[in-house]
């Protein structure tokens, strides 16, 4: 079974520094590295060619396309602007089909907040295919579970780690190891209950019976 991650870039805010040092410490030379539209212009000032250019590339214009049309390690999936899904939606499905076992999202957000709460989607979606999904920036990982799991003080994103119900209420939520602990808990999709908490132990717990709960590991 491949071991393969998927590295998407997007079109939306993509500090360069911090995507350099993050993919040098992340990315292996096996893992697929995907442009969504304009994320390819990322990727060449990174001085790094994608594997798949995804996308109607509207943004980008298709000019851009044209040094990678005869490249053979190149995959195009090109669409029509009047299309039903996102540039984001599409790599992270392009992914999936390549039985990528993890998929990682560089420049998923930034000032447009449709195109961040719709690639949020598309962290459930992968979720409910099996497949963990991740989006960072320089100060936010951003991830989603349906099952229990745990977190590290030492592997921490920055300081503070925010819970959210998506879709729906999260039903019987517990949290140990953290500074605001929780017992049966449940957690609605209305209000701000969980924002802002900190990791308090090494090894912090979250489990709850029902519901898909959205992670956001923050630093200022």
């Amino acid at each position: 079974m491949s071991d393969k991650k998927a590295f998407i870039i997007s079109g939306g805010a993509v500090d360069l520094d911090f995507a350099a040092r993050f993919l040098s410490e992340n990315r292996r030379d096996s893992d697929m590295l995907i442009a969504a539209d304009q994320g390819l212009f990322a990727c060449e000032k990174l001085g790094m060619k994608p594997q798949a250019l995804v996308g109607d590339f509207d943004t980008a214009g298709r000019k851009c396309l044209e040094p990678y049309r005869n490249d053979p390690d190149v995959e195009m999936r090109l669409f029509r602007a009047e299309k039903d899904w996102t540039d984001t939606e599409m790599a992270a499905e392009l992914a999936m089909e390549k039985g990528c076992i993890e998929i990682v999202l560089l420049g998923g957000t930034g000032t447009r907040i449709d195109h961040v709460l719709g690639n949020i989607q598309v962290l459930a979606l992968a979720m409910s295919r099996g497949v963990p999904m991740i989006m960072v920036d320089p100060h936010n990982r951003i991830h989603m579970h349906n099952h229990p799991f745990t977190m590290k003080k030492s592997e921490q994103y920055g300081h503070y780690v925010s819970l959210f119900a998506c879709g729906g209420d999260v039903q019987g939520l517990t949290l140990r190891g953290f500074r605001y602990e929780v017992e049966n808990f449940t957690l609605g999709s209305i209000g701000s209950r969980a924002v802002s908490n900190e990791i308090a132990e090494e090894e912090a717990c979250v489990e709850f019976r029902s519901g898909r709960l959205l992670v956001i590991e923050s630093r200022d």
